[in-house]
């Protein structure tokens, strides 16, 4: 199941680097053909504002697997393990319905848009609301595992604090973890 897993995240991440590289080069072509050529790529702008949207809740999706959001820990940490579980528990809680919410709008948003046209590409707007489902999707499994887990005490106490305070403290975890791992 866990390969399942990686293939799919693995999936998203080749997505992400695909909307990234078609953004840039649509807005610099947009950008050299105004300033040079006195023209443009009417479906430039579009394209690439529904690329973004779509990076941005893929990114959501993959953030919310490592852990990678930034939060307030510092009461969590001083708290003992049944402390820690019981905040785990109570944020998953939230996080689902809210979730939920994310998921069961973005549905109905797209069933109405789904026979409406874009003003310059043409493409349906339910594409535009399509990427909220696959999110609410994606995070409701990611967080129904982590529940899962944290109740049959698969987690360890620290796996319990799933914010950091910083993007140092991210980035200083990420160096221990190079360290560790043996060279090729």
């Amino acid at each position: 199941m866990s390969r399942i897993a990686d293939a799919y995240f693995g999936l998203i991440k080749i997505l992400i680097a695909i909307c990234l590289v078609v953004m840039v080069v649509l807005v610099f072509g947009n950008v050299v053909l105004r300033y040079g050529f006195n023209s443009g790529i009417t479906e430039s702008e579009e394209l690439s504002r529904l690329l973004f949207v779509w990076l941005t809740f893929l990114g959501a999706i993959l953030a919310l697997r490592d852990h990678g959001h930034l939060g307030m820990d510092m009461l969590v940490n001083r708290l003992p393990k049944a402390g820690k579980l019981a905040c785990f528990v109570a944020s998953h809680l939230i996080m689902l319905y809210v979730t939920w919410l994310l998921l069961a709008g973005s549905w109905e948003q797209t069933i109405i848009n789904i026979d409406v046209a874009a003003p310059s590409t043409g493409l349906s707007m339910g594409l535009f609301y399509g990427v909220g489902i696959l999110f609410g999707v994606s995070a409701l499994a990611i967080l129904l595992v982590n529940l899962a887990r944290a109740l049959t005490g698969r987690t360890s106490e620290r796996d319990l604090v799933t914010v950091t305070e910083s993007e140092g403290e991210v980035e200083l975890a990420g160096l221990r973890n190079d360290r560790r791992s043996p060279l090729p």
